[in-house]
């Protein structure tokens, strides 16, 4: 058996300087190359480590009453239970293997009497997770009594050390009377004596369900696998470039003999998937910035100075110099600006002379922002974000009525017709955060459309840490079922550890890239000392790259497409290659003449075919 080779150099990649984030890591990647393979091949993988259960695989059931280690948090009671019923097997991921196999067992246990939203379960993780290893929680959790609420109530699974430190997890949104899957995540960054899982956060009353709960290693072999399949079916597409030579005294055969067996070059020269990053004034003062800027991103967005506290922080006294002075910037590169943002809905970052406006006043004051932003660059941005983080903030839903938001896309619409208008917001991608879960996303995305917001397109801002392939790409499945286009609007990724962050950044990319509802992706920064979050930079403020600013550039090779060879005896070249632009060299007859054409490869399943007229 034998892996393809983009698996090998893959595998390869994680044992290379800075690829791999534990030593383990590095001789499972080796191990794919000394043992080999086939993707096609059915092969009986490990049953993964749970971490919940006892080194000799059990859970000491005899020893607790059954509870299989389970113990009360709080004043809640617990009692095991069976469900003759269990959730059906949900599409879990890559990440934990042989999930396909684990059917529900339908065994759970009921923490029953719980007086406080702290109440519930913990189980202590018996096995020591590693540090630096990103670890996945899964399993299933259901509710039953208590207040009845029409969204259903959050559910909180934590990780917590023995100091009490959070470490992270997840956060369900559980509908009563219904199964719903854990998706939560966690690493350490020290070896701890001793590690909890607890579960907890309806409403006092609430009788919370937990069955099946495992916290395993992710599996980060078997998610490239998946990805790297995954991405050639969504980014890529089978071209046959097809040579008609004419010859100008009109001896065509002979022409057409001359272009066989010619030799032949394709480059891509621009991926039709753009990956862009946020500018600033200060950001483009930073020669070591503007050069890494200038070759690796195809797009910009103005990190603040579009925003409406940096134009107008005074009322009256508007000034749009540091977002002209951006633009043309970006316009002497060429590269498209995205809007970010006519409003922002998070009421501390709103500034303080619109906070203390009256109903009126205020329903002016927007109405004039309207005007002014979207009519001054009236067909300069392909994007705007309307109305930013109104999963998180609704100042003024608060301050204007239900419909100020819709009103808001409606009227940019009516200005400037040609940018998708955009919602954006945090913590979708990430199964923590009870505000921000793909459901609540989409039944705002459905209101505004409702109200008559031309919604053109879904922002996930991407502000990650530990993040979990299968987790993101869940999320974005479900914002998919929108048809809407998807971009992740302000990727950054935070880790101190220079090789955890590249690999941290790699899983969003691969995710992203792979998706095919995703069409573009923008980075929130890239050079210390010019970004928000810190341990996030790609460039060093001494303009050395960081190991996460090598893995971007790898990945973006990667996702470039050359090839090279002769033309064949029925005048065809064939190659599969990534959507985008392309440009074609042949050197034909005798003398060997360079002939140079453009071509642009689109979306298709079908094979592409190219008429190369000569």
């Amino acid at each position: 058996m034998a892996f393809a080779k983009e698996e090998v150099a893959l595998a390869m990649k994680l044992t290379a300087d800075g690829g791999s984030s534990t030593e383990e890591e590095a001789a499972i990647a080796m191990k794919l190359t000394e043992d080999g393979g086939s993707e096609d091949e059915e092969e009986e993988p490990a049953l993964p480590v749970n971490l919940l259960e006892h080194h000799d695989g059990s859970c000491s059931e005899e020893a607790d009453g059954g509870l299989g280690g389970w113990a009360s948090a709080g004043s809640s009671t617990l009692s095991v239970h069976h469900d003759h019923a269990p959730p059906p097997l949900a599409a879990t991921a890559e990440d934990v293997p042989c999930a396909h196999r684990r059917k529900p067992s339908g065994r759970y246990v009921l923490a029953a009497h719980r007086a406080d939203e702290k109440d519930g379960l913990c189980r202590e993780i018996t096995c020591a997770p590693k540090p630096k290893v990103t670890y996945r929680v899964a399993g299933w959790v259901a509710l039953e009594g208590g207040p009845s609420a029409d969204s259903g109530h959050p559910v909180h699974v934590e990780v917590r050390t023995h100091e009490g430190a959070r470490v992270g997890g997840g956060v369900l949104v559980a509908e009563p009377g219904k199964w719903a899957e854990i998706k939560g995540a966690f690493r350490v960054d020290e070896h701890p004596r001793r590690a909890e899982v607890y579960v907890h956060g309806p409403p006092a009353g609430v009788d919370i369900k937990v069955m099946d709960l495992r916290v395993c290693a992710v599996d980060k072999i078997a998610r490239l696998r998946h990805l790297r399949k995954k991405t050639d079916k969504v980014r890529k597409r089978d071209v046959v470039l097809k040579f008609n030579p004419r010859s100008e005294d009109g001896n065509d055969d002979a022409a057409a003999a001359a272009v066989k067996g010619a030799s032949i070059r394709v480059v891509q020269v621009e991926n039709s998937f753009p990956i862009g990053a946020c500018i600033s004034k200060s950001s483009i003062q930073n020669p070591a910035f503007v050069d890494f800027f200038t070759k690796h991103f195809d797009w910009a967005v103005l990190e603040n100075e579009l925003k409406w506290y940096y134009t107008e922080p005074v009322q009256g006294q508007v000034s749009y110099a540091d977002a002209d002075e951006l633009i043309a910037f970006c316009d002497r590169l060429k590269k498209p600006v995205r809007g970010h943002c006519i409003f922002w809905a998070v009421e501390n970052s709103v500034q303080p002379w619109v906070r203390a406006l009256n109903t009126d006043q205020l329903r002016a004051a927007v109405e004039s922002r309207i005007r002014g932003l979207v009519a001054r660059y009236s067909g300069r941005f392909p994007h705007y974000e309307v109305n930013n983080e109104m999963l998180h903030g609704a100042f003024f839903r608060h301050r204007l009525g239900d419909d100020i938001d819709a009103h808001m896309f409606r009227e940019t619409a009516a200005i400037d017709p040609a940018p998708a208008l955009f919602v954006n917001d945090y913590n979708v991608e990430s199964a923590n955060d009870p505000n921000a879960t793909p459901e609540k996303y989409v039944a705002l995305i459905t209101d505004l459309q409702r109200r008559g917001a031309a919604v053109g397109g879904i922002g996930v801002q991407g502000h990650v840490t530990h993040p979990v392939g299968d987790v993101i790409c869940d999320a974005l499945d479900k914002l998919a079922a929108t048809e809407l286009p998807v971009w992740i609007t302000e990727l950054d990724v935070s880790a101190a550890d220079e090789a955890v962050r590249a690999d941290d950044l790699e899983v969003v990319l691969r995710e992203a890239f792979a998706h095919p509802a995703v069409e573009g992706i923008m980075l929130w920064g890239f050079m210390q000392g010019h970004m928000w979050r810190s341990h996030g930079q790609l460039l060093n403020a001494d303009g050395t790259i960081s190991q996460a600013g090598n893995r971007f550039m790898g990945l973006r090779q990667e996702w470039t497409s050359h090839a090279r060879g002769k033309v064949d005896a029925n005048g065809h070249f064939k190659f599969r290659g990534f959507h985008g632009k392309y440009v074609v060299e042949l050197a034909a007859g005798a003398g060997g003449k360079q002939v140079r054409r453009a071509f642009d490869v689109h979306k298709g399943d079908a094979p592409l075919v190219v008429d190369m007229n000569l």
